[in-house]
């Protein structure tokens, strides 16, 4: 599989969910073989952050990755954006700590990464497939990777809210890449992130959710979702699939497996991907 990288600049400007931050994000073409990394453009040095399963720091609600002192919160969808579309080597600088929400998902990523379109790179890669399963739990939550013919990831949520409830979704990641950027910002980039109303105002006591509102993230209580409609049936379920594809983006390239998670976490996803580093891929 050869490499890709951007084929123009992209720009966004957004508020960060958890710090209410706004911030500027560029992201640039990058030589073959460099991966995807941000720099902090506001501090001194600019310091570089690859985004790699070692520089996570912190995964409570949202993934972080950090280098000593420094830090970018709340990667995930952008990384999900740029793996789902084939982007493998990427520049992102950012003048802040925490990649903008924007409307919640990763359509805008992925709308602006269709605009500037793909270039080709000499390097090739090639997947290693798992060949045993590999599984992390935590109560009845567990996310796992099992040998299977393609690339797969499967999620199951459950919630007492009437309105979410039990839902499944599974999400296919074709190997032909054309194919695979349409699916998976058609199926799985739109889906927004969700939370529970009565869980809103414990989180804001506790400095989480600064930028969060009801026009960048589902809002869900005891009568139905506070500000319908949705983009799918099962769009919560979806947005879980867009977090995990994120969290094990920092794997650099996926292996060939079917990921399949139930009632995880950003800590439970990392906590696989370093599984999956630990048995040699």
């Amino acid at each position: 599989m050869q490499q890709h990288t951007l084929g123009g600049e992209i720009t966004q400007i957004g508020v960060g969910l958890h710090s209410g931050i706004s911030t500027q994000v560029r992201i640039l073409p990058a030589e073959a073989g460099s991966g995807r990394y941000f720099v902090r453009v506001d501090l001194p040095d600019l310091p570089i952050i690859p985004a790699q399963v070692a520089a996570v720091s912190h995964t409570v609600l949202s993934t972080q990755l950090g280098k000593g002192e420094v830090a970018v919160r709340t990667v995930e969808h952008l990384l999900a954006a740029l793996s789902g579309m084939g982007v493998d080597n990427v520049r992102i600088e950012i003048d802040g700590p925490e990649v903008p929400l924007l409307d919640g998902s990763a359509s805008v990523w992925t709308a602006n990464i269709a605009q500037v379109g793909l270039v080709s790179q000499p390097n090739n890669q090639v997947p290693k497939a798992i060949t045993e399963p590999i599984w992390v739990y935590q109560g009845d939550a567990f996310v796992c990777a099992i040998p299977a013919p393609e690339t797969r990831f499967s999620y199951g949520i459950d919630f007492d809210l009437p309105a979410i409830g039990n839902q499944w979704y599974s999400w296919s990641l074709t190997t032909e890449l054309e194919k695979a950027s349409v699916s998976f910002a058609t199926e799985i980039a739109p889906a927004r992130t969700f939370g529970l109303l009565h869980q809103i105002e414990h989180l804001q006591k506790t400095g989480l959710i600064k930028g969060g509102s009801l026009d960048n993230a589902l809002v869900c209580g005891p009568e139905g979702w506070l500000n319908p409609p949705l983009r799918f049936a099962n769009e919560p379920v979806r947005h879980k699939i867009l977090d995990l594809v994120g969290d094990l983006s920092l794997l650099g390239i996926f292996p060939i497996a079917h990921f399949l998670a139930y009632k995880a976490s950003h800590n439970l996803h990392i906590q696989l991907a370093q599984r999956i580093l630990d048995f040699g891929f």
